[in-house]
Order: C-alpha cells, then structure tokens, then sequence
C-alpha cells in the first residue's frame, strides 16, 4: 500500500489531530506516527518586550517546492509509509500553532528521525521569513546558529536508516 505524503503551505491553523489520523486511517502497516507541532511563543526579547506576533512571509510555488525536495530526501533515508508537512504563513500570534510535520512508518526510529530531519531542515533552511511584532516595534528574526548546528548533522554523517 503506497502512502501519502503532502506539503501543504497556508494562512489558517491546522488539526494536528486530523493530520496524523490522516496517515493512519485503513492501514494495517503503521507501527510509528511522530507528530511535531511548533507554536508561536510570547518571549521577551532583551529589552523585555513581550512577542505580540510573528509575521512569516514565504515566495508561493518556491517554498512548496523546496519542502517537497526535503521530504522527498526524507523518504530516500527513512522506509517512510507517509508523511505530511504543513506550514503557516501571515499573522501568528502567542499560542497559535506554526509548523507541523507528522511521519509515519513501520517502525519508531524511522518515523522519529525523519521527523528531526524535516523539523532541522524547516528552522534553517525552509524558504520563510519571521519578523517579529513587539511593543516597542519590529524586526526581522535572523537564523540562529544552534540551528545551523541541529542540521548540519545531518549532511555530515548523512545519518539514515
């Protein structure tokens, strides 16, 4: 039985519930679902300033097409059954939901670590820009180095399977 595998870019928030049910419904051959969901968070920032909200803007047709080449080398590393990647874009504010990546395969390692690979590669690498919305104004978010770190991993040992 072939699975599914979407990617999915839009503007309303998501059922993480239904999305992994999604990859489940009828099958037999699922041992592992991993479900990811990254939210919006209220951080201060150094002068104390609450986050009021994230505005992330993406390039449309670019974006899909480079989540898609990464899921798809996902599958190439991993015997995924399926898996799905929704990201947001617009105004997100504290609490809201941002990302979600769902795995599914036979076996917990695979789902797991196909999964961290989606999730590393989206933070440093995915086509989106974050700015920041506080109090005191706002900034574009530059990329951290600790998540240059988390995904590069991944090309240096080329881990899979």
């Amino acid at each position: 039985m072939s699975g599914v595998f979407t990617v999915r870019i839009q503007e309303p928030p998501f059922d993480a519930a239904a999305e992994s049910a999604s990859l489940t419904l009828g099958r037999t051959d699922v041992g592992a679902v991993v479900t990811f969901t990254g939210l919006c968070r209220a951080d201060a920032g150094a002068d104390g300033a609450a986050l009021a909200a994230l505005t992330l803007e993406h390039y449309p047709g670019m974006a899909e097409e480079e989540i898609t080449r990464h899921l798809e080398e996902a599958r190439r590393r991993w015997p995924l059954l399926g898996a799905t990647v929704v990201h947001r874009h617009g105004r997100i504010t504290p609490g809201e939901p941002i990302v979600l990546v769902v795995t599914s395969s036979a076996h917990r390692s695979a789902a797991f670590h196909a999964a961290e690979f989606l999730m590393d590669w989206l933070k440093t690498n995915a086509p989106f820009w974050k700015k920041e919305e506080r109090a005191d104004g706002g900034a574009w978010v530059a990329a951290k180095a600790s998540d240059d770190v988390a995904a590069d991993r991944w090309t240096a040992t080329g881990e899979s399977r």
